[in-house]
Parts: C-alpha cells; sequence; structure tokens
C-alpha cells in the first residue's frame, strides 16, 4: 500500500486543539465524562483525514490495529474486575483491610501504602493488577484511619507505577528500550538516576503528610467500628491472604497474566463457597455485577459493594473511544506532523531532548494512550538521536519517565478511566498527591539541562546495549 504524507501541521493542530476543547467543556461546563467529547474529536480527526486524502478503510484499519494492540490489557481489565468481585466476596480482600486497620499506625499509613505497591507492582510487573488487588484493600484501609481518599490514592498510584517503571516484568519496560533502541538492563540501569531521587523525595512527602494530617484525622471510634463490621461480616482469617500469596507465586513462576488472574479470581469463588458460606449463584454474580450486602454500616458498604466484570464495562468503552481515536491520529502522522514541527526549533542536543520530553507528554494527552505515546515518539526520535551521537537508552529514559508515569494525569486517558473505575477516584483528587509521577520528568529535564547522566555513544568501540 503506497504510505501517504502525515496531514498538514495547520489541520493536525487543529484536531488536537479541537479535542483539548471538546473534552475539557464537556467535563468542566458540562459535567459529562469524557465519553462524548472524545467520539466527536474522533470524528472531525477523521473527517480531516479523510479532506486529507486518506481513505475510510485506511482509518478503519488503523483504529482496528490500535485497538487489537491493547487487547490484551483489555481482557486483563475485565478479568481485574472478576477478581476484585470474588475477593470481596470470598472475605479476601475484607480481611486484607481488616488486617490493616489493625497493623498499621495511621501516621505511617501513606508510607506503607506506597512501599507496599511499589513491592507488589515490581514483582508482578503490572500497575494495573496492583491497584487492582492490594490498591483496593488500601483505599478501604485508608477509609478506616479517616485518610483522604486523593491521598491514599496518589500513594498506590506512586507505588504501582513505580514497578510498572522499573520491573522488568513491566511490558513499559520492555517497550521503550524496544521503541528507542537499546537493551532492556541498559535502560534500566540509566532509569536509576531519575527513578531513584523521585521516589525518595514522594516517600519524604508522605511521611509529612502522615504525621502532620493524617495522624490527626484518623478516628479510634470508627476504626473499632469498621474492625466490628467486618469480622461480623466475614470469616477474618490469615488463612484468607493465600491467594495474595498466589499472585506473587504466579510471578515466580511466570505464568502468564491472563490465565493468572483468572485462577485467582476463581481461587476467590472457592473461598467465598468454602470460607464464608455463599451459594454458587452469588460467586457468579460477584463475578459479574459484583458484590451486593449490607452490613449495616454505610461506609463498609461502599467498601465492599464493588467489582464485577460488569463494573469496568463503562471505562472498558472510554478507553475503546480512546483507542480509536489515538489510532486515527496515528495513521495519518497528525502527531508526527506537529512534533516534526516543533523539532525544525529544537538546534542544540539539549533542546530537542526537551522536545521528546514534551512531545511524549504531548502524546499522552492528545490520545489518552500510554502505549502511543510510548511508541510514537520512540519512533519519531530514534534515528535523531543516534544522528546527534546521543545514546538511545538517553530517549528510552525519557520516554518512560513521561510517557509510563504520565499517563495517570491524563482523565481520558486508559490509565485515568482505569484508576477511576477501579479505586474510584477521580483525576482531579489523586493528581495532587502523585508525587513521584510529578517529580520525575523533572529529575528527567534537570538532567538534560545539566548534562547529568546523559550519555553519549562511543563510535571507536560496539555498544552492546544499542539495538540496531
Amino acid at each position: 500500500m503506497e504510505k501517504k504524507a502525515p496531514v498538514g501541521f495547520g489541520k493536525s493542530a487543529l484536531v488536537f486543539v479541537l479535542t483539548f476543547v471538546f473534552i475539557l467543556s464537556g467535563i468542566l461546563l458540562f459535567g459529562t465524562s469524557a465519553h462524548m467529547p472524545l467520539v466527536l474529536a474522533g470524528c472531525v480527526a477523521a473527517i480531516v483525514g479523510v479532506a486529507s486524502g486518506y481513505k475510510w478503510n485506511e482509518l478503519e484499519a488503523g483504529m482496528s490495529d490500535t485497538i487489537k494492540a491493547s487487547a490484551p490489557a483489555i481482557l486483563i481489565m475485565l478479568i481485574i474486575g472478576m477478581v476484585i468481585g470474588t475477593w470481596m466476596l470470598g472475605g479476601i480482600v475484607p480481611t486484607m483491610i481488616y488486617y490493616g486497620l489493625t497493623w498499621i499506625s495511621p501516621k505511617i499509613f501513606l508510607v506503607t501504602a506506597c512501599l507496599l505497591c511499589t513491592l507488589v507492582s515490581t514483582f508482578t510487573g503490572s500497575s494495573w493488577s496492583t491497584m487492582g488487588t492490594v490498591g483496593v484493600a488500601l483505599m478501604g484501609v485508608g477509609s478506616g484511619l479517616g485518610v483522604n481518599p486523593g491521598m491514599t490514592c496518589g500513594a498506590i498510584i506512586s507505588g504501582a507505577y513505580f514497578g510498572d517503571k522499573m520491573s522488568p516484568l513491566s511490558d513499559t519496560t520492555n517497550l521503550a528500550p524496544a521503541m528507542a533502541g537499546t537493551t532492556v538492563f541498559s535502560h534500566m540501569k540509566h532509569m536509576v538516576y531519575t527513578t531513584t531521587p523521585s521516589y525518595i523525595i514522594a516517600i519524604i512527602i508522605y511521611a509529612v503528610l502522615g504525621f502532620s494530617v493524617v495522624g490527626e484525622n484518623a478516628d479510634l471510634g470508627t476504626i473499632d467500628l469498621y474492625l466490628e463490621t467486618l469480622s461480623s461480616n466475614f470469616n477474618i482469617s490469615p488463612v484468607m491472604l493465600i491467594p495474595p500469596i498466589c499472585v506473587l507465586l504466579m510471578v515466580i513462576f511466570k505464568v502468564p497474566a491472563i490465565p493468572g488472574l483468572l485462577g485467582v479470581a476463581a481461587l476467590g469463588g472457592i473461598f467465598a463457597v468454602v470460607f464464608q458460606g455463599a451459594h454458587l449463584s452469588q460467586v457468579l454474580a460477584s463475578a459479574y455485577t459484583g458484590v451486593s450486602m449490607d452490613t449495616g454500616v454505610e461506609a463498609i458498604n461502599k467498601l465492599v459493594n464493588r467489582g464485577g466484570l460488569s463494573s469496568m464495562l463503562d471505562t472498558i468503552a472510554l478507553i475503546l473511544i480512546a483507542l480509536a481515536f489515538a489510532g486515527i491520529v496515528e495513521r495519518t502522522g497528525m502527531v508526527h506532523s506537529i512534533v516534526e514541527k516543533i523539532l525544525t526549533h529544537a538546534k542544540s542536543d539539549k533542546a530537542m531532548m526537551t522536545t521528546a520530553v514534551f512531545s511524549t507528554l504531548f502524546t499522552n494527552f492528545a490520545t489518552g494512550v500510554q502505549y502511543v505515546a510510548l511508541v510514537l515518539p520512540g519512533r519519531m526520535f530514534r534515528e535523531t538521536f543516534r544522528e546527534r551521537n546521543l545514546h538511545p537508552k538517553n530517549l528510552s529514559r525519557i520516554l518512560e519517565d513521561v510517557g509510563t508515569l504520565c499517563a495517570p494525569f491524563c482523565p481520558w486517558s486508559t490509565d485515568g478511566a482505569f484508576i477511576l473505575g477501579t479505586l474510584g477516584v477521580a483525576t482531579a483528587q489523586y493528581a495532587p498527591f502523585m508525587f513521584f509521577a510529578m517529580f520525575n520528568p523533572i529529575m528527567s529535564l534537570i538532567c538534560i539541562w545539566s548534562g547529568w547522566t546523559i550519555q553519549y555513544m562511543d563510535p571507536a568501540q560496539k555498544n552492546e546495549d544499542i539495538i540496531p
């Protein structure tokens, strides 16, 4: 098939300006979700694409390819809904909440939440799996301790996305170096310089917040009420911690994510029957529509009445719409046109790398898809970095510092939609407390403009960590 020229800069800029106008006006002025504004933006992008010489079947192919590439993530999301439902009914998440309220001091809760999610996400390589299991339990603990939901969610996201960025098991940790042209372990070692200080700063801020804000809000009477309600409605026992341990074993034995998560969802159903006295019909209902029960305490009802495959459908609808839009703008080269225009003004290496940072950020918000924010800038800047003798691991680090970590800041992104659907917290609530994701891009820019850790290729010797 003949390769067509990308849509021009003027038309591309118009599409993205209108996209942001549609979404922001829809959310701020009309109080609607991002679904219909994104549909409208997709229609505008398609009209501009056709007017620029692209055929509809080409745009349709672009949408299909983007959705197809993200199909495993969508399936995982549906299964996580099932896991939450059966783990609630099986008493697994309630047990985690119970022990969390018993063992965790309010003053160190935010630090503990971040560290725990860091551990789990590093083992699993998945931020979504971490938030859908441990994260849900920690939201319950935070509620019981009287912690601001935005703070709790921000700490959970910081820990969850640490593993998404740094674990060799993570898809983004493997995708970013593949797009830039370097090896995974060279990429991971290079990320340490921006990740470590950002993470330490985040932990310090969570500790300060814990001692200055959270500790004052803890209500011991409320905690006792939560503990009594949970123990009277569920069989609380250390045995209930077996499924979370199975998640870690699943990673150790390298069980693929989809069958592994289906297995722990089924295990939750078994625990519901054996330990909580549930009927098979209740298990099936919890897997599809989530848990529905009256514990006698409204706050506990909100904690446990959630989950189920169907709870993810609204979020998946937004994800599919965002993926369709991303497929159109990628196939028509709209992002490419805008970045190429900006790149013509980047004369120095520092300016060019800074352009890569903001291009990745722009792609994240323009398409709403984390993977696209890694792939498009990676493809576009790969040769430019090599022409300037810059080591590709500089580019792969930028892709992760910005593309991976900034995705939750976008309300209409697949990540923002998943967080809202799973943890029940809107972007505006948790974004001010995502300190790890907030400081990491800043550290990336500091490295670029100071020259610290910026690596150049040595033409005199063969670089084994550079992929042709």
